[in-house]
This record gives C-alpha cells, structure tokens and sequence, in this order.
C-alpha cells in the first residue's frame, strides 16, 4: 500500500527574474535574448517580473487562522495482490483537541485491486494557533489473511493573519463606541469583504465607516479598492445605543458589560477566503456612584441675555431611598468657559451663565434605581462658549452632598457681532 497526502491550495502568478544590462556593457543583448526565452516572462513586457502563467505551490505553504484547511488522500494498492478491508481514518490534533476530518474513506472497502486506489478530500476551517498535525491511520489484510497497519504524521504551523486591537469610549448618554484596529500581518495583500460587529442582545448597533459619495449614496470611506498591503492598518469606528428596556432599569443598564463580537471576512489575492470571529468584547462598566446626573436637553447655541431651558435627569443609583434638596450656585469656585474669563487659586469667577430659579428647593423621596426629570432656566451673560456648572444635590437623609460641575457646554453669541460678521 502507497499514501500519498497532498495540500489543495490555489496557484500563484509565475515571477521572473529580469536581469537587465545596457547595450554598451560586455553582455550586449545576452540577457535580452535570455528573457524572451523564459516562459514565465509576457511577450513585449519582458522587463515586468509577474507573468502570466500560473504555477503550483513547491511546498506546504502558510496557513493562516480562519482559512479552510483542504487536503487530498490517495492511498494506492501498489502490489500485485488483492487487499481486502482497507480503511483511511485521517484525524487532525491540535494542541487542545483532536478531530476526526475522515469522510468518504473512513468507510470499510472490502477489496481493492491491483493498481487501484481509494480517493478522499477533507476540509477544515482552521479555528486554533499553533502546531496542527495531520494524521493519516491505513488498515488492510493482506492476501495472505495478515492484518496490516500504518501510520503517517503531518505537521504545519497555523499562524495569525490579523492583529486586532479594540479600544472603548463610554458618553453620557449611555451610548457605547468602539474602535477596532485592524492590521494585516500576513505576508501578502487580502481583500476586506466585510467586517462587522454582531452587538450583545441588549444593545443595537450603527456603523461609522461610511461616507456620502456625490450621487447620494453612502460608500466606504476606505474607497472603492477595499485591500489592505502587508502590515497596513485600518480603524473601524461603530456605535452602540443600549435597547429602551435597558435603558429603564439603572441597574441592568450598570452590570452590562458584553457588547458584541466582531465578525471580520477576507479574501486572500487568489480569492481563497479567511473568516475571523473575536471572543465576546467586554467593555469596564462606568461607576456612577450614588446619583448620576445626565443632561437630557440643552441647545447648542443661544444668544446673549436670553433664557434657554435645560433638562436634565438624576437618577439614585444606590440601594437606598434618597430625600433630595437642589441648590443652584450661580459662583461655582473656577467655573467659567471661552470668553466668560477663569477663575485661580480657589477664587470664584464671573460666570457667563445665571441660573434663574430658587435655590433649596425639595425635589422629596427618590426611590432606588428611579430617576426625576428636572426642567431648569439659565440665562446667557456673556458671548463665547459657556459651560453649564454650580449643581448640587444634597441627600437630607446623610446630610451628603453631591457636586455637578461642567455637565454641558453651551455656545453664546452676540446678535449685533454675528450679523456684523454675516
């Protein structure tokens, strides 16, 4: 019996090597006539080093994690005798597991002429790094009635194809943003066909990788030619909004950690395909500590000496009721913003917004994990940009006080300046 174990892999463009010289040099057109000989050069662009044949792969090669591992077994009766019961098992062990990868020729053939020979190709996505052996296990008997047995190892490396590194930004808003860095450490380009991120159950998700072409419609900002050259690096940008059932419960909302995997794609520059799937990413739940205040409403930009509504939200993030006191502070020591001046050394500033409204007043009980919706005034002093601060929250229950500093910025322009300036 004769095993013969072949990787299937797609072929390459055949290269050449042009070796160039000018006229006047001692080889003339030596080398010249020499490249128009080699078959892998093109006609008339014999100075070009890839040609236009393709050539099979001289070795096993390199096999990234993700990609399908494919092989063909050919086991051949060489002898001039009969061998009856022949069967192929073909496992692959891994530094964690071993598979069974037999299809076709695990299956017990009873006889097997002279000269013939039982075929089988196996597939395998390759889902761990490291050292991968393929092991290809033949029993017959021989015509003799003697039970016979082989074995023979394979063995490759599996490598890692693509470094990704994530990064999380946590707003106020409870809106989650992921960056994912991606670079290309394999050898040769790939193709991006897709990469995607598959969020948790308790959030949706919108992806910041598109941008508005000049017919309407939204294309990649990485441009038509989606690839990536050996050791380039991409970001992607997506954004996670939690569900409004989510969102209703502080307490669901603080012990949400998981948000989602990332599903990337690829394609190799023969059009073999590779597909990576992360681990589930975990993001560090912010801490709110015992209130958490978060703007609801605020607008963008209001004129000078005019009132504008703010509101806001407090939520009791503790286990306990809370009987709560709000006090604005028109003087917050160094609160100020961009044309409103700032304060040192402790010294309390002139501020660029007032807040209009009576300070102390009761806002009652606060039941744990419930929120209140206050509708606040403030007015504009001075132009520039203006941050929002002098909060406090004071919980008679432990005569605990809570400060609520720079929650918002508010730009404040002058109407005689602006349409000067228009």
């Amino acid at each position: 019996m004769f095993l013969a174990v072949m990787r299937l892999t797609k072929p390459s463009l055949m290269m050449a090597q042009p070796i160039l010289c000018s006229p006047l040099d001692l080889p003339q057109g030596t080398f010249s006539e020499t490249l128009q000989k080699d078959l892998a050069v093109v006609k008339g662009l014999e100075q070009f080093a890839l040609g236009e044949l393709l050539t099979l792969p001289q070795n096993f090669g390199n096999i990234f994690l993700g990609e399908t591992f494919s092989s063909y077994i050919s086991v051949h009766n060489d002898s001039a005798h009969m061998c009856t019961d022949v069967q192929v098992k073909v496992d692959l062990q891994t530094s964690s597991q071993r598979l069974s990868l037999s299809r076709s020729s695990s299956e017990l053939v009873t006889q097997l002429e002279p000269s013939l020979r039982i075929d089988d190709v196996i597939y395998h996505e390759v889902k761990e790094l490291g050292t991968h052996i393929l092991v290809c296990a033949v029993s017959y008997t021989s015509n003799t009635g003697e039970k016979m047995y082989f074995r023979k190892f394979f063995k490759f490396q599996v490598l890692k194809p693509l470094d990704v590194k994530t990064k999380f930004y946590n707003a106020e808003s409870d809106e989650v943003y992921l960056e994912a860095q991606i670079k290309n450490i394999t050898p040769s380009p790939i193709f991006m066909e897709r990469v995607v991120l598959d969020p948790s159950p308790q959030y949706t998700v919108q992806e910041l990788n598109s941008q508005g072409t000049k017919d309407g419609d939204s294309g990649s900002v990485f441009g038509l030619a989606n690839y990536m050259n050996p050791l380039d690096v991409r970001q992607y940008l997506y954004c996670l909004t939690p569900r409004p059932e989510i969102c209703a419960d502080p307490r669901t909302m603080k012990g949400v950690t998981n948000i989602g995997k990332l599903d990337i794609v690829w394609k190799t520059n023969m059009g073999e395909k590779g597909r990576l799937q992360t681990s589930a990413l975990q993001r560090v739940a912010p801490g709110y500590g015992d209130i958490r205040l978060t703007v609801t409403s605020v607008p963008d930009a209001i004129q000078v000496e005019k009132v504008f509504l703010l509101q806001v939200t407090v939520t009791n993030c503790c286990e306990r009721t809370m009987d709560l006191v709000l006090q604005i502070v028109n003087n917050p020591s160094g609160a100020g913003g961009v044309g409103g001046g700032t304060g040192g050394g402790g010294t309390a500033c002139h501020p660029g917004l007032l807040w209009c409204g009576i300070s102390g007043r009761q806002l009652g009980k606060v039941e744990p994990n419930t929120s209140l919706v206050l509708d606040l005034k403030m007015i504009a002093l001075q132009s520039g940009l203006q941050t929002v601060s002098g909060l406090r929250l004071t919980d008679t229950f432990l005569n605990r006080t809570y400060e609520h500093d720079e929650i918002a910025q508010v730009f404040v322009y002058n109407q005689d300046s602006d349409a000067t300036a228009s």
